[in-house]
């Protein structure tokens, strides 16, 4: 799916030359059976989004892992756009580090696209034994070949914001990215931006703090994430680190496409507000408060005000909207973001989540909306949780949305996601003037896989996508 051209690296030049691209056919997104009746591996499952094709909307893949409990979460290349320039790269490889065993897998989904196989394992004890990391995130690939993965934690569950560096060939593990002694007190995703000399990374918790549920009690105790981290990237050294004003569990962070860029965004999910960082005069960074959901006041539900939970974030390639889920109020959203400073809501749609209509949660007090939102029905499936991760086609006309989080906390705020599986959905996107609508005609039913309800997070198109590729 990569350009057309004879001396061409994987992906596009730039992220508007990326607009351009074909239109997705399949995607790639992981499965996961922890936390549910189901005693079997996770999974990675390829489904057919071509409307053409006599398949669509049905998983047309399963490619079980080894191991039982994994807890598969996002996903990253061998290499992408950032490797442009050398046409010697391919992108062939689909990395899926595991974030409770720490295990990393090597997916060949360069031989057959719609049937991908495993390539290589690398056992969490060498990425402890090297690098002293675990809890594995976000995969990126980087410019000089190499692979780079976020940690959550230490081997024993502890906080810790380090990288885990693999070689993009034979996948070695190499050692950590930042210096010995180096990483931040958390971790969780992170951006790099090349031209400017820095990578800003985010913050959840400790592994032990999050992973058997959430209790708002740690939040009181301050053991929940509320900085960003800026590196110098050539240093590999932390340089700032910047607290965020009523910014409570920073997760994804995005900059904006364009390489030139000084400025992008982080969703900070328990505070549910967008906060944009920036690039000072002086070099120094610096972050504002830029959208703020308010949380609505209930009763039935365990704390008296619900947040909407910003969990998942993302730009459209021409960087002029930006997108994000409230997995609890249930609603996605497409802001204006022309001038950053300045967000403007051009669209808004419910699919679900804990405030419907006929559910155990009663709504006291809402500044936003009238009445409860009706649950949604898809295809004759009610849909359990709510959004969660989101992608976009290339062109940005269309939205992918799938509803499970993590298994421990869709266990917990969702327990009829567990039961029932998590869906992918498709939202169709008015580029023009703004606007979300559901295409009742898509529904990938998680819910009805063979060994039984499987809970399906992350999404990824095989020649790249808003989130997974990087210029530079």
């Amino acid at each position: 799916m990569a350009t057309k051209c004879g001396k061409c690296g994987p992906g596009y030049p730039t992220p508007l030359e990326a607009m351009k691209g074909p239109r997705e056919e399949i995607v790639y997104l992981p499965c996961i059976y922890r936390n549910t009746s189901v005693e079997a591996p996770d999974y990675l499952a390829t489904v057919d989004v071509d409307p053409k094709s006599p398949q669509y909307c049905q998983v047309i893949h399963r490619l079980p892992m080894p191991y039982l409990k994994d807890e598969l979460h996002h996903s990253g290349w061998n290499t992408c756009s950032s490797c442009f320039g050398d046409s010697t790269k391919s992108r062939t490889k689909l990395m899926l580090p595991s974030l409770i065993s720490s295990r990393i897998y090597v997916v060949d989904v360069g031989s057959e696209p719609r049937a991908p196989k495993l390539h290589k394992v690398i056992e969490p004890q060498e990425v402890h034994t090297k690098c002293n990391l675990g809890y594995l995130h976000t995969s990126h690939c980087l410019a000089s070949g190499e692979v780079m993965i976020s940690s959550l934690g230490d081997p024993k569950g502890n906080g810790k914001g380090g990288f885990v560096l693999l070689d993009g060939e034979t996948f070695e593990v190499k050692g950590t990215w930042e210096r010995p002694g180096g990483s931040a007190p958390m971790g969780y995703d992170f951006w790099y931006q090349p031209r400017h000399n820095v990578m800003i990374s985010t913050e959840w918790a400790p592994p032990n703090v999050f992973k058997d549920g959430f209790n708002p009690a740690n939040v009181e105790a301050g053991l929940y994430g509320s900085h960003i981290h800026v590196w110098d990237w050539q240093r590999h050294e932390i340089i700032q680190t910047l607290p965020l004003k009523d910014g409570l569990i920073p997760l994804e962070i995005r900059f904006l496409h364009d390489p030139a860029a000084d400025q992008g965004f982080v969703g900070c999910a328990l505070s549910s507000n967008i906060q944009r960082f920036f690039k000072n005069e002086g070099g120094t960074w610096s972050v504002e408060k830029v959208i703020q959901v308010p949380p609505k006041k209930v009763k039935g539900w365990m704390l008296p005000e619900m947040p909407g939970l910003i969990t998942d974030i993302l730009l459209s390639l021409d960087d002029r909207f930006l997108y994000f889920s409230n997995w609890l109020h249930g609603d996605l959203r497409q802001y204006d973001v022309s001038d950053p400073q300045k967000p403007r809501l051009a669209g808004q749609i419910f699919l679900g989540g804990s405030i419907v209509k006929g559910g155990p949660v009663q709504v006291l007090e809402d500044p936003e909306l009238q009445c409860q939102p009706e649950p949604l029905v898809v295809k004759g499936k009610r849909v359990a949780g709510g959004p969660q991760m989101i992608q976009l086609s290339l062109d940005g006309k269309r939205l992918y949305v799938t509803t499970s989080l993590y298994s421990g906390w869709d266990k917990q705020f969702y327990p009829d996601l567990i039961r029932e599986g998590s869906v992918m959905l498709q939202i169709d996107v008015d580029t023009e003037k703004g606007g979300l609508k559901l295409n009742p005609n898509f529904l990938v039913d998680f819910g009805k896989e063979p060994l039984g309800p499987a809970l399906a997070h992350e999404l990824r198109y095989p020649g790249g996508d808003c989130s997974s590729d990087i210029w530079i």
